[in-house]
């Protein structure tokens, strides 16, 4: 995981899940991953429906210029990219494991954006087939943002993630970027005009 949203995400799912397949979607508290919110999103795990998104963070809906609340997950991909993501889906609830995957993007006016999108199950009553949180960010700060939108995206190169090989790495990359985050300061020296 690449992007520092992804492994907050994932820290906080694993610490949460226990020895549990996955977590409960009551247990997760938003404010214990404020850092990440932006970048989190709900679906629900609905194969008629196309997952439609439940929450999605201020990031994610501006990606794509629009609230996304509602939407079809799958109409985010483009056509070649939807079978593969939608099977994912399913071994997402089937064997209740998480997934990180690249995936890029391209505006109306070609400007590509490559961006880490991970999937972890959510469990209502112990059924894994309920609802997923996910994380999507873009690798670098679109200097479009907020003037241009991402149109469908294509899914790139994808790896299981296994939570007792990954819950130690995670959690240590997460706490190493919480440290490099500072607090601005203000200084006054004095002087003045003469």
């Amino acid at each position: 995981m690449k992007q520092a949203s992804s492994r907050e995400l994932f820290g906080y799912w694993t610490q949460r899940r226990g020895q549990r397949p996955a977590p409960e979607r009551g247990e997760i508290e938003p404010s214990a991953i404020r850092r990440a919110l932006g970048d989190v999103f709900i679906l629900e795990f609905e194969r008629q429906s196309g997952h439609p998104f439940r929450l999605a963070g201020t990031r994610v809906c501006a990606l794509f210029g629009r609230e996304l609340k509602n939407e079809q997950f799958l109409n985010l991909w483009d056509a070649p990219s939807r079978a593969g993501l939608a099977d994912l889906l399913d071994v997402v609830a089937d064997e209740a494991s998480g997934v990180v995957a690249s995936a890029r993007g391209r505006t109306a006016e070609g400007w590509s954006q490559d961006l880490e999108l991970l999937l972890l199950p959510l469990a209502h009553r112990g059924d894994t087939h309920a609802r997923m949180i996910g994380a999507l960010a873009p690798l670098a700060v679109p200097f479009w943002l907020g003037a241009s939108r991402l149109g469908a995206m294509t899914l790139g190169s994808v790896r299981h993630l296994d939570p007792a090989l990954e819950a130690p790495t995670a959690a240590r990359l997460a706490a190493r970027t919480q440290g490099l985050a500072r607090r601005a300061a203000f200084t006054v020296h004095k002087g003045g005009r003469a």
